[in-house]
């Protein structure tokens, strides 16, 4: 008689899948930045309504510490796109719904942040694209008829 071995949990430490296309490491990738430009702002707003000189500080600070936690959606989801997880397209694609309004926004201003609305908008779009990509979402296990994960 054999006893069974309990079934182990895979590892979170565990390297990306061998067969990841390049559409998911790159909808990670950019998603990664605009995370990562996220926590930048978030970082120079903190310490401007520290070491700065703004209107509000009060305003400055919360505004800094509103986009750090903001930046943690895309982060965790473009390393859950990295690892070839099911559960991040979702957030994954929410951060890019949310991202249009704001470039958006930042075109209507107009000068200098035309240039950054137009680099917003064309990351947001081409994540989307990559994201409901067929390969990108075989390869998350997404699509009719498949089993959950």
């Amino acid at each position: 008689m054999s006893k069974k071995q309990p079934a182990q949990a895979p590892d979170p430490t565990a390297a990306p899948p061998a067969g990841l296309p390049r559409r998911l490491t790159a909808a990670a990738a950019l998603t990664a930045l605009e995370g990562l430009a996220l926590a930048g702002l978030g970082v120079y707003m903190l310490f401007v309504g520290i070491a700065g000189d703004p209107d509000s500080p009060q305003q400055a600070e919360t505004g800094g510490l509103t986009l750090l936690a903001l930046a943690a959606l895309p982060l965790i989801a473009a390393r859950g796109l990295r690892l070839g997880r099911r559960w991040s397209r979702g957030p994954a694609l929410i951060t890019q719904l949310m991202a249009l309004p704001v470039a958006w926004t930042l075109y209507s201003t107009g000068g200098a942040m035309v240039a950054a609305a137009v680099a917003l908008a064309l990351a947001a779009v081409a994540v989307v694209a990559l994201l409901v990509n067929p390969t990108a979402t075989e390869a998350l296990g997404i699509g009719p008829g498949e089993q959950a994960r």
